[in-house]
C-alpha cells in the first residue's frame, strides 16, 4: 500500500469527500489528513438519498460504516494497520454485541484503541450505528 500513498509537500491538509448530501449540507469532509494524522468523520450506513441502509440490522450497518471509513482513510494514504483509534456510537435500540462482532471482524489483529458509547440517536432516522476512526501514517 505504501506505493499508493499520495505525494505530500510540507504540512498540507488533504481532504476526502465521498459525495454524500450531508457533507454539503453540514460543510464537512468524510476524512481529513494533516501530516501523519488522518481523522475520519462519523460514518453511517446510508443510501445516496440519506436514508438508513439495512434497517434494524446493527451488524450490517456497522460493517458498512467501517468499510466506508476504512475506504476514506485509504484514500488519504492509510492502511488498515495504521488505525490507532475507533469509536462506535450506538443508538439505544442497537445490539452492542453485533456492533462489536463487526468491529472485531474488521479490526482483528489491528487492536486499535476503542471507545463504544450509547447515544440518544442519529440523523437520519433508522441509523443504529455511527463510527469514527483515526489513523497515523508514516510520512
Amino acid at each position: 500500500m505504501a506505493g499508493d500513498r499520495p505525494t505530500r509537500v510540507g504540512n498540507v491538509i488533504e481532504r476526502h469527500r465521498d459525495g454524500t448530501a450531508f457533507e454539503a449540507t453540514a460543510a464537512y469532509c468524510r476524512a481529513v489528513r494533516s501530516g501523519a494524522a488522518i481523522a475520519v468523520s462519523g460514518t453511517a450506513a446510508t443510501a445516496p438519498d440519506g436514508s438508513a441502509l439495512f434497517p434494524g440490522d446493527t451488524y450490517a450497518q456497522t460493517r458498512e460504516a467501517f468499510d466506508r471509513a476504512v475506504t476514506a482513510a485509504r484514500a488519504l494514504g492509510a492502511d488498515i494497520r495504521d488505525t490507532v483509534r475507533t469509536r462506535l456510537f450506538l443508538a439505544p435500540e442497537s445490539d452492542w454485541r453485533e456492533a462489536v462482532r463487526a468491529h472485531r471482524e474488521v479490526f482483528e489483529n489491528v487492536d486499535a484503541a476503542n471507545t463504544t458509547l450509547f447515544v440518544a440517536g442519529f440523523i437520519p432516522e433508522g441509523v443504529l450505528v455511527e463510527v469514527e476512526l483515526d489513523a497515523w501514517v508514516a510520512e
